[in-house]
């Protein structure tokens, strides 16, 4: 089926990407949005526009009937759900289908496999995938637990089952610790997914984080896009991401190619997928989850590979045959990424908000910027505090890098704190500049203190100067002080909860 009209269930920059790929391939756009974006770049983008409910996402874009009902108001072929929000909700992929609306995006069994973890790993056990040890069934017993990590050996985590970003994790260095890291891992889980299955695994103490990208059609063809590494992470969360990675080697990418393929196979999946490993010192790999949907970090892929993920998740999600192979995709030169989120480095990277009073950002050779946001406007409280992600990309790694100090320095955005002065440490700090870097580097190698006077403006325009060389080259705003301070002592207090 020839899809002419699609709806973007997201919202901000995600939904501004989508669009612009399917815009191209001649489809009409459908933007739904809540209250709180009303006046968002994206909404003005889209040729149409539904309204959804209040600003809490769970007035808008989590409720799976007005998300429907305006995909039928409209006449929508098909549904981008981008990521977050419902696009690895099952429930959800299944009501669009029963609607009789193309699903953008693996089916509904695939991603209830994949967003259980312990499902996950019993789907890959019939092939010879590595895994860390661990529980192959849900622990809600204390002293099970203990008796599982005895055998295991400390440390070990404690991981939700239905889990992802943090949530329900927990390390445990020793017994003692164990039944108060039981605890707070269960209550952690029922809180954030509404289970409190949890299982055990031994913990790798300094991992990186590398992920494969994979792209299957409906006729049981798939291939992966290679690599990226991930392993910059603050609250488990992700905050600088690359590819290719700094320290595989062709023979590793192989194997960690073909083992994300297997996978992919072992669930069935189609349309593109992002397949998480965990490496260790040693540089062996186990597989960690699937994520089964497009994922933030999906641009560094698309700039070393040419290869536009959104038009090819339309086309598989059409019916047709995936034309590229996987000896067409080769690594075209290095990419960076670095989220830039409305949150102070300093205190340990509390979510900010307030009014972007300036707004520009960076230009020239090798730089994409994907951003939802505009001069003037107010980073909304409701959602996820990322302002943009700012991509480089250079004939090799030195380039990519150096264009990333030179685009932060260009970067100019005042009114509310972000992460840039952080990105712009991480950048030149040599364990990221030599790849030695692992999921440990913020507690590792940052304080707050590494900011003061260490990375200011005019040392990045120096550097962005050297790198030019070296390389030849409308919301209102807010009238209550009170009120901005309510929005930060909410921001705090979700920190604190999470």
């Amino acid at each position: 089926m020839k899809i002419k009209k699609l709806l973007v269930a997201n919202r901000s920059e995600i939904a501004l990407r989508i669009m612009r790929s399917a815009r191209e391939m001649g489809i009409v756009t459908v933007a739904v949005f809540s209250e709180a974006d009303r006046n968002a770049p994206f909404v003005r983008f889209a040729d149409e526009t539904v309204c959804i409910g209040a600003s809490p996402p769970s007035e808008s874009y989590l409720r799976i009937d007005k998300v429907i009902d305006a995909a039928l108001l409209v006449k929508a072929d098909a549904i981008h759900p981008g990521y977050g929000f419902l696009s690895e909700n099952a429930d959800f992929a299944d009501a669009v289908k029963k609607a009789g609306i193309i699903f953008i995006g693996p089916s509904a069994e695939s991603i209830r496999i994949m967003g259980d973890k312990l499902a996950a790993k019993k789907a890959v056990s019939k092939y010879d995938i590595p895994l860390v040890p661990g529980t192959e069934k849900a622990v809600i017993d204390k002293e099970e637990a203990r008796k599982v990590a005895d055998i295991i050996g400390y440390p070990v985590l404690i991981k939700a089952s239905a889990g992802g970003g943090g949530k329900g994790m927990r390390v445990v260095q020793s017994a003692d610790e164990m039944n108060e890291q039981m605890e707070r891992a269960i209550s952690e889980a029922n809180s954030a997914f509404g289970d409190g299955s949890v299982f055990i695994e031994k913990y790798i103490t300094s991992p990186k984080h590398i992920e494969v990208q994979v792209l299957g059609d409906q006729h049981g063809n798939c291939i992966h896009l290679f690599e990226r590494d991930c392993s910059i992470q603050r609250r488990h969360q992700k905050v600088i991401e690359e590819a290719p990675s700094a320290v595989l080697d062709e023979d590793l990418r192989k194997r960690i190619g073909e083992t994300a393929l297997l996978v992919a196979k072992s669930c069935g999946y189609y349309n593109a997928g992002t397949v998480e490993f965990i490496v260790d010192e040693k540089l062996d790999f186990y597989f960690l989850e699937m994520n089964t949907r497009l994922q933030v970090e999906h641009p560094v892929t698309e700039m070393i590979t040419g290869v536009d993920l959104v038009k090819e998740q339309i086309k598989i999600a059409q019916e047709q045959v995936l034309q590229l192979k996987q000896e067409d995709i080769v690594i075209n030169g290095h990419s960076i990424e670095i989220r830039v989120y409305a949150e102070d480095p300093s205190n340990n990277f509390l979510p900010d908000v307030g009014r972007l009073n300036s707004y520009k950002p960076p230009l020239g050779p090798g730089i994409r910027v994907d951003d939802g946001f505009e001069e003037g406007m107010e980073i909304p409280i409701n959602y996820d505090s990322m302002i943009a992600k700012l991509i480089t990309h250079g004939r090799d790694r030195s380039e990519a890098i150096e264009r990333m100090k030179r685009a932060i320095s260009e970067y100019k955005i005042t009114g509310v704190k972000t992460t840039l002065p952080f990105a712009a440490f991480a950048v030149s700090h040599k364990e990221f500049v030599t790849g030695r870097f692992n999921t440990h580097f913020i507690e590792d190698y940052f304080s707050p203190s590494e900011l003061d006077g260490k990375i200011d403006q005019d040392e990045l325009v120096v550097s962005s100067l050297i790198a030019a060389l070296h390389y030849d080259k409308t919301m209102p705003p807010n009238n209550s002080s009170s009120g901005l301070s309510s929005s930060k002592n909410k921001w705090k207090q979700r920190l604190r909860d999470s």
